[in-house]
């Protein structure tokens, strides 16, 4: 299984042939390996891994005190731990071009928003006797129960949410710089931190 993590640097835009791809610059890794989970110990078989080395000056500090990574997380493995061992360094030079590759991320924060940004509802027509109501939601009870049933679309906050796009192609690897190119866009601002599965 392959698996790191990455910081989104931005979108850009690469030419294939006669065709202009957009592409998503991550810098990815290097990622290093902190902890092997076991069944014996832990219940379950994971890897937990580092990414973005904290200095020491800084790790001096209360805050960040015996903590060597910015970013820990850690994956499951379904077919075993014998490729993994305490230490060892994960690169991009794991993927190659043209892999499928998931990238999971936090999308970016829209703050309270009404149903028509939210849920897409198309409101109200602008006839005669529809004044302040274009955008508004609309009936929202019932004849009985006399409730607003659970689940209900309406107002409320948008995005910070944890979104998953897949099957996203590697149209890129920059092994010097670490970086890597995907086709598409991916959640979240720039220095979003990334989880990318291959």
């Amino acid at each position: 299984m392959k698996f790191i993590f990455g910081e989104k640097i931005g979108m850009s835009q690469i030419w294939k042939g006669n065709k202009v791809e957009p592409i998503t610059l991550i810098e990815a890794g290097p990622s290093k390996i902190t902890q092997i989970k076991t069944k014996e110990s832990d219940g379950y078989e994971a890897v937990q891994i580092g990414f973005k080395s904290i200095s020491k000056k800084n790790r001096l500090k209360k805050t960040m005190k015996g903590k060597e990574f910015k970013h820990l997380r850690e994956f499951r493995v379904a077919d075993g731990l014998k490729d993994f061992k305490i230490g060892d360094e994960i690169n991009v030079s794991i993927f190659k071009e043209g892999d499928n590759i998931n990238i999971s991320s936090i999308s970016k924060g829209k703050g309270f928003q009404g149903a028509v940004k939210k849920w897409g509802f198309h409101g109200k027509s602008a006839s005669h006797g529809v004044k302040h109501e274009h955008r508004t939601l609309g009936s929202v009870g019932s004849a009985f129960p006399q409730r607003v049933f659970r689940g209900k679309k309406m107002p409320g906050r948008m995005g910070s949410e944890k979104m998953t796009i897949k099957n996203l192609k590697v149209m890129k690897i920059d092994l010097e710089n670490n970086l890597l190119a995907v086709k598409g866009a991916i959640p979240g601002g720039k220095k979003t931190l990334v989880e990318i599965r291959g």
